[in-house]
């Protein structure tokens, strides 16, 4: 039987950890700018024209329905349903393309919550000012409502960050090779699961405690700057 060293098991994980971060970005960066896209849409259909409140309802629902089925479902079963599923199709998808769609559809439902959150904590005096000003929508989200959305804003999204690097090690259940995936690939030829898993806890905690720290600096921040 071949003999691991500490080191060459850490390596390895380590190269598999590249995977994880990867997965984790592109999930974040996705996920964001759908989340955008749906908390531009939610905030529309609570402020639309008189004559826009039927399509404006329809929105409202269709977009809480998307949030709250993304919110309400396990991700490990959104991870089952974008590889097995999508194949059911005839569609057959490599498991890093499926572990990328379902981690962006989640994280955008979340970071729509989170954001919507931010932007109500706004004054509506501030919606109503914008108005006074004859700005439209765009203006008033563009000028005076996220500026100061996103300094609330900026603590919370950083912190569900380490939500989403935790949240990929179920990718391995689809059989993507990342950080949880290759640790117990390794515990497999080297009979040692305490020692190798107790490597990638240390991995995560690497990748997940210097944002946690951050975002408790940023989230101090923000209340000194109220």
């Amino acid at each position: 039987m071949i003999e691991f060293s500490i080191w060459d098991i850490f390596r390895n994980l380590l190269l598999a950890g590249r995977w994880t971060v990867a997965l984790s970005l592109t999930a974040f960066i996705g996920g964001g700018l759908v989340g955008a896209l749906l908390l531009i849409g939610r905030l529309w259909a609570t402020r639309a024209a008189p004559g826009a409140q039927t399509a404006a309802r329809n929105v409202s629902r269709l977009l809480g329905g998307y949030v709250l089925l993304f919110q309400g479902t396990p991700l490990l079963m959104q991870l089952f349903l974008a590889y097995f599923g999508l194949a059911l199709l005839g569609i057959n998808v490599p498991a890093w393309v499926a572990a990328a769609v379902a981690l962006t559809l989640y994280t955008s439902a979340y970071l729509a919550e989170i954001w919507r959150g931010c932007v109500d904590a706004i004054p509506k005096g501030q919606w109503e000012a914008a108005q006074s000003l004859a700005m439209n929508f765009g203006e008033q989200l563009r000028h005076i409502v996220l500026p100061q959305a996103l300094r609330i804003a900026v603590p919370p999204t950083v912190g569900f960050m380490v939500q989403v690097i935790k949240g990929t090690a179920l990718a391995s259940v689809i059989g993507f090779i990342e950080l949880t995936k290759a640790g117990t690939m390794i515990t497999n030829a080297t009979f040692k699961p305490f020692l190798v898993y107790s490597c990638v806890a240390l991995i995560y905690f690497m990748l997940c405690f210097p944002i946690s720290l951050y975002a408790r600096t940023l989230e101090r921040k923000a209340r000194n700057g109220r």
